[in-house]
């Protein structure tokens, strides 16, 4: 497979790979991994395929990997959900919400969780993700850019927690960022209304880190992936590490936790 041989050759994959069914492809170029929703057609609507092929390219994500970007081909980065999945008929292959919580019972909870699975990588300290966000990024759309560290986005944003409109609850772990990012009153209007968020605002209560013309974002992304890269490797990723886990921390704990990473990068460069 070409990430294998990326890992191998610790280089390009200049093919990349790519999965029909998912609406997935993926191509890994030294440190820069990049996942594209390719199913314009769609509007780039996510299925269970996509979520077990996220979860798959996390799993086999070669070691030198330091920069993620997701990104939507088309206009529009994900407009959720695959409204075939809420149909009796559902997606040829996959089934629908509806036929397998019945056949699977309590087991759904396992399928959410391994849906998951494709999302919470994304959070790795070893790599900082990127979400390149252009038009509708609805419902499971608007989660995956929640999953990834960073944000930019074009001027034609729209960003939108559909679930709640549809009886169902936001369930991609997209929650937590959520209210972490643009605090909890914030967040239920912006889930419990259901309404769109757009450039302007997103990047005011901070849903994004930067708003470009839609002609600019690709460029832009690659202007943030060279900054990153400058950075020492080990050292940001235990930075990101103790970020991360500063909200859980008091102060005394979050300055205990300094000292102990700290610790180990001064032994690691002149030990």
């Amino acid at each position: 497979m070409a990430d294998a041989q990326a890992r191998q050759r610790g280089g390009k994959a200049e093919n990349g790979s790519a999965s029909t069914e998912s609406g997935l492809r993926h191509e890994v170029d030294g440190e820069i991994a990049t996942i594209t929703l390719d199913r314009p057609e769609k509007r780039n609507a996510q299925t269970f395929a996509t979520w077990s092929e996220l979860a798959r390219i996390g799993e086999n994500l070669p070691e030198q990997v330091r920069v993620v970007v997701v990104k939507g081909e088309g206009p529009s980065f994900s407009a959720g959900i695959d409204l075939r999945m809420f149909t009796p008929e559902g997606v040829p292959g996959q089934g629908s919400f509806g036929s397998v919580a019945k056949s699977e019972g309590a087991t759904f909870e396992q399928r959410i969780r391994q849906a998951q699975a494709g999302f919470l990588w994304l959070r790795r300290p070893e790599i900082v993700s990127i979400a390149a966000v252009q038009g509708h990024a609805i419902g499971a759309g608007f989660q995956l850019a929640l999953a990834c560290d960073l944000r930019i986005v074009a001027d034609d944003v729209s960003f939108c927690m559909k679930e709640p409109a549809l009886g169902l609850v936001p369930d991609l772990t997209g929650t937590k960022p959520l209210v972490e990012l643009v605090g909890l009153a914030k967040a239920i209007d912006i889930c419990l209304t259901a309404r769109t968020v757009h450039a302007d605002e997103a990047m005011r209560i901070g849903l994004a880190e930067k708003v470009v013309a839609g002609g600019d974002l690709e460029q832009a992304v690659q202007d943030k992936i060279a900054e990153l890269l400058a950075t020492n490797r080990d050292a940001a990723a235990a930075t990101k590490r103790l970020l991360q886990g500063a909200q859980g921390r008091s102060l005394e704990e979050q300055s205990v936790a300094e000292g102990v990473e700290q610790a180990a990068r001064i032994k690691a460069l002149f030990g």
